[in-house]
């Protein structure tokens, strides 16, 4: 890598943690596990203090599979219905609207969920889906530590507090990334259910075609044609027609109205707008960053002068930087770019900027409850940034290699696909 050797201490055995890093690690899991347990006592997680169901994201999903099981599964997008639905479960009306907008191979999870009762459901998603999300993490790592810091993410709190999907988005996006070497079938796989939430593979199909990775490509399409025809065949195509209904007025209110406020979304489209920024000059500068991701994405995966980790940890970052619509659940996502880093500083050394970055971001990220504001954006920026410098001029100067002790790709996760 083009970086100044003179800055990065190198460790001085494979396993060697930078005490620094263990500690913080260990004190933010303490203090998601700390909130969560005050949350359950404190009651604002799942049932208030007059034990009605608080209105938060998991009622549009178990609502949604309510339907499914009633035999109404295209009635999950109307609103005014889901809405009666979730009334019903909660025991109590609330302002707005928890509206279900994803495509119809998720109304599988969605009914599967609303089989049990919704506080077991409520629980348990957040249970059975944070298992894949440490598998990916430890994966990455390549060590044990990956558990925990898998754990220690600070939206891990957050994602479990509103019941949301962020920790099979990041461990779909995970598992594509580390299986993409040696297991490229297992990695379209991957990439093909994270179709469920088409915004964050958007840049995949590209960094695919840049890198020839056709088995992966073709893969992730059949299964995603897959997963459409059996929704079909499962949901009817009236779900379909719903999907494609409702979608442009979902976008109209949280992309154009502000339904829900700005500083909720973590991207540059809502950062201009929670500064009052006009919604033209916002999708300019959402359109000048997708398209400068997608390029440099584009290039840095076709060169063969970067390491397959920062190349990963790069569009990990890059699928939050070129979507506008994004909420804090979603940076979960960037606990995966950050893991490719820790792997690369864990086998390579540390930079002596690097984890204070670190520590800005999970601060960064932490601090959103206080401020509401786009500070997830900020934290998403500051990962960039740290990949940037790991991969320095890249297209000037050629790779140093690494001895083959401390070479990434002699890790079995990472070697490149025979």
């Amino acid at each position: 890598m083009a970086v100044l050797t003179s800055d990065i201490t190198m460790p001085s055995a494979r396993s060697a943690i930078p005490p620094a890093l263990l500690i913080a690690c260990v004190v933010l899991c303490f203090i998601n596990i700390a909130m969560l347990h005050n949350g359950v006592t404190a009651h604002w997680w799942i049932y208030d203090e007059n034990g009605l169901g608080i209105p938060t994201d998991f009622v549009n999903v178990w609502s949604a599979g309510r339907l499914v099981l009633d035999g109404h599964p295209e009635l999950a997008y109307d609103w005014d219905i889901q809405k009666a639905v979730q009334v019903a479960v909660l025991g109590q009306s609330y302002e707005g609207n928890f509206a279900w907008h994803y495509p119809p191979p998720f109304l599988f999870v969605a009914a599967v969920l609303a089989h049990f009762p919704y506080p077991a459901a409520y629980a348990g998603w957040a249970l059975v889906s944070f298992m894949p999300y440490l598998a990916a993490m430890r994966a990455i790592v390549g060590r044990s530590f990956g558990f925990l810091l898998a754990a220690a993410f600070p939206v891990v709190f957050t994602n479990t507090l509103v019941g949301q999907n962020g920790f099979l988005t990041a461990s779909l996006i995970g598992g594509t990334l580390v299986l993409l070497p040696r297991w490229p079938v297992l990695s379209g796989i991957c990439l093909g259910l994270l179709s469920y939430k088409p915004q964050y593979g958007l840049l995949f199909p590209l960094v695919l075609i840049a890198a020839a990775q056709w088995r992966v490509f073709f893969t992730a399409g059949a299964v995603a044609v897959l997963m459409a025809m059996l929704s079909w065949l499962a949901f009817g195509t009236e779900s379909w027609q719903a999907f494609v209904h409702w979608m442009p007025m979902f976008n109209k209110a949280f992309l154009v109205e502000g339904r829900a406020p700005w500083g909720k979304m973590q991207s540059i489209f809502a950062l201009t707008r929670y500064f009052g920024g006009p919604e033209s000059f916002a999708w300019m500068l959402q359109w000048i960053m997708s398209a400068t991701v997608a390029v440099v994405l584009a290039l840095l995966w076709r060169s063969r002068k970067v390491e397959y980790p920062l190349k990963a940890a790069a569009l990990a970052a890059g699928t939050l930087l070129v979507t506008p619509y994004l909420f804090l659940y979603d940076e979960m996502v960037l606990a995966i770019a950050v893991a490719f880093l820790v792997r690369i500083g864990l086998d390579e050394g540390f930079a002596r900027h690097e984890l204070p970055a670190l520590g800005l971001v999970a601060a960064l990220l932490m601090f959103y409850p206080l401020l509401g504001a786009p500070t997830g954006f900020g934290a998403t920026l500051v990962v960039t940034a740290l990949i940037g410098w790991r991969v320095g001029p890249w297209w000037r100067e050629p790779v140093a290699p690494l001895p083959a002790a401390q070479s990434p790709a002699k890790s079995p996760s990472m070697a490149p696909a025979e």
